[in-house]
C-alpha cells in the first residue's frame, strides 16, 4: 500500500512531469529536456554491489527475470584534490595515482593478504588475528599511508566513519574482499544498476507478489493505523476503508509518532549535459569524497547515470550529491560535491529527515524501517532488511541457494 500514485514511495524514480510537481509544482519542465517519458529520474540514487547481499536477494526471490541491469562505469575517490579510480586489484594498485611507488607495493601485499587470507589455514594470516587487532592495527603492519587507508576505508569497504579504525578487522577484510570480487564478476566497477532506475524494483516486486497473490495498491489516502484494545495494530485505516492486517511493515512517515530523528541527508539531483570530468567520460560513476578531505565528519557520495541506463534522453546525464547534515547551511554543505560535477544545466536540492524506530515492533506488531541514507550503495538498505526480517522472526535471515536460482546478468 502507498500515499503516492507511483511505485517506490522516497525512492521512486519519476518521469519529467512527476518529477517537477514534486520539487516546483508551479513550474513546467522546459521544453528542450525532450519528452517525457524518456526520465526516470531517482529520488535517491543507490547502486548494487555485484556480489553484494541486494543481488542476492533478488536473485532468490527471483525477481531478476523482471529485470534488466547494467553496469556502472567506474569507482572513483576523491584525494589530493584530483578524482582517481579506485584500485580494485594488484594490477591497478601498481598503476594507481593515488600512491608513490613505494605505497603502491604495500597496498599490493596489502590486497594480495586480503584476497588470500583463509580462516583455517593460519599460513595466509600472516600473523593477524583479524578477529581481535584493530584495522588500526592491520594498517601498521602493512605500512599503508593515511591517504590510502582512507581510500581503502571509505571507497573500497564502504565504511560511513572512521570508527571503523578501532573496531576488529574482520568486517573490513571481508566488505574489502566483497568489492574486489564484485569487480571481478564484471570488470570496471563493482556496481551494478537496473534499466529505468530504481523504481522498477518495486514494480518488479508487485508483479512477482502478484504472481503468488498479493495485491499492491498505489494512491490510497492512508491516514492512520488501527489498533486494538491491547495496543497491537490490527490494521490501516485508507480513506474510509480499513484495511485489516496482523502486522505492519512501513518507513518512518506512516508512524511518526513511533520513530526518533537521528540527522538530516541534503541531496542535490543534478542534470548535466555532458559526463563528470576526470571520470575517462564515463557513462555513469560512483565518487567517494572521505570526510577529511574536506574537512567533514561524514563523506560526499556522488552517483552519476545516463541515458545508457534508460533514465534519461541521449546526451543528458543524472548526478546526485548527498551527504549527512552537519550545519545549519546544508545546501552549501555539498559544495566540494559540486565542483566535481562540471556545469549543471538545473539543480533541485532537498533535504531529507534521518528517522528510525523508538521501538523493535514486537509488542505493537508495527515494523518500521530506517530511512535511506547519504550512501550512494545499497549496503546499508540491506543491514536494515535484515534487522527487520530478525525482528519480525526472532531468526536470522539466511538466504540459502535455490536450484534454480539464476545470476544476475549486467551488460
Amino acid at each position: 500500500m502507498d500515499r503516492n500514485d507511483y511505485y517506490g514511495a522516497e525512492s521512486a524514480s519519476l518521469n519529467l512531469t512527476q518529477f517537477f510537481n514534486k520539487f516546483r509544482p508551479d513550474q513546467k519542465a522546459p521544453e528542450n529536456l525532450g519528452r517525457d517519458r524518456d526520465w526516470n529520474i531517482d529520488l535517491i540514487p543507490k547502486f548494487m554491489m555485484a556480489n553484494g547481499e541486494i543481488v542476492r536477494f533478488l536473485t532468490h526471490t527471483d525477481v531478476t527475470r523482471y529485470l534488466e541491469f547494467k553496469q556502472i562505469a567506474g569507482s572513483y575517490v576523491y584525494s589530493a584534490k584530483r578524482v582517481s579510480k579506485v584500485p580494485a586489484n594488484t594490477s591497478e594498485a601498481l598503476s594507481s595515482p593515488l600512491m608513490g611507488i613505494f605505497e603502491k607495493r604495500r597496498m599490493k601485499n596489502f590486497l594480495i593478504w586480503v584476497e588470500a587470507y583463509k580462516e583455517n589455514d593460519p599460513s595466509t594470516h600472516q600473523g593477524v588475528n583479524i578477529n581481535t587487532q584493530t584495522m588500526t592495527e592491520v594498517y601498521k603492519k602493512f605500512g599503508l599511508a593515511e591517504g590510502t587507508q582512507e581510500f581503502i576505508g571509505h571507497a573500497m569497504a564502504l565504511h560511513l566513519d572512521d570508527d571503523y579504525l578501532k573496531k576488529p578487522a574482520r568486517d573490513t577484510v571481508e566488505r574489502v574482499r566483497l568489492y574486489a570480487a564484485s569487480v571481478l564478476r564484471y570488470g570496471k566497477s563493482p556496481y551494478i544498476y537496473p534499466l529505468y532506475g530504481l523504481g522498477d524494483l518495486p514494480q518488479a516486486f508487485a508483479r512477482l507478489s502478484a504472481v503468488y497473490g498479493g495485491t499492491y495498491m498505489l494512491d490510497k489516502d492512508v491516514k492512520e493505523l488501527v489498533y486494538n484494545e491491547s495496543g497491537e495494530v490490527i490494521g490501516v485505516k485508507a480513506g474510509d476503508e480499513v484495511v485489516h492486517a496482523k502486522m505492519v511493515i512501513c518507513d518512518p512517515s506512516y508512524a511518526p509518532s513511533k520513530v526518533k530523528n537521528v540527522g538530516s541527508v541534503v541531496r542535490a539531483i543534478c542534470l548535466l549535459t555532458h559526463p563528470i570530468p576526470s571520470t575517462n567520460d564515463s557513462d555513469s560513476c560512483q565518487i567517494v569524497i572521505p570526510q577529511s578531505q574536506v574537512g567533514r565528519k561524514h563523506d560526499i557520495y556522488i552517483a552519476c547515470v545516463s541515458d545508457a541506463h534508460m533514465v534519461c534522453p541521449k546526451g543528458h546525464y543524472l548526478a546526485i550529491v548527498s551527504t549527512i547534515v552537519e550545519t545549519q547551511d546544508p545546501a552549501k554543505e555539498i559544495d566540494e560535491g559540486l565542483k566535481l560535477l562540471g556545469p549543471v544545466q538545473d539543480m533541485f536540492v532537498h533535504v531529507s529527515p534521518l528517522e528510525e524506530p523508538i521501538k523493535n515492533g514486537t509488542k505493537d506488531k508495527v515494523y518500521i524501517s530506517r530511512s535511506y541514507d547519504a550512501t550512494s550503495h545499497f549496503e546499508t538498505v540491506c543491514e536494515d532488511v535484515h534487522d527487520i526480517w530478525r525482528r519480525i522472526t526472532g531468526e536470522a535471515l539466511v538466504l540459502k541457494k535455490r536450484e534454480n536460482e539464476e545470476n544476475v546478468n549486467a551488460a
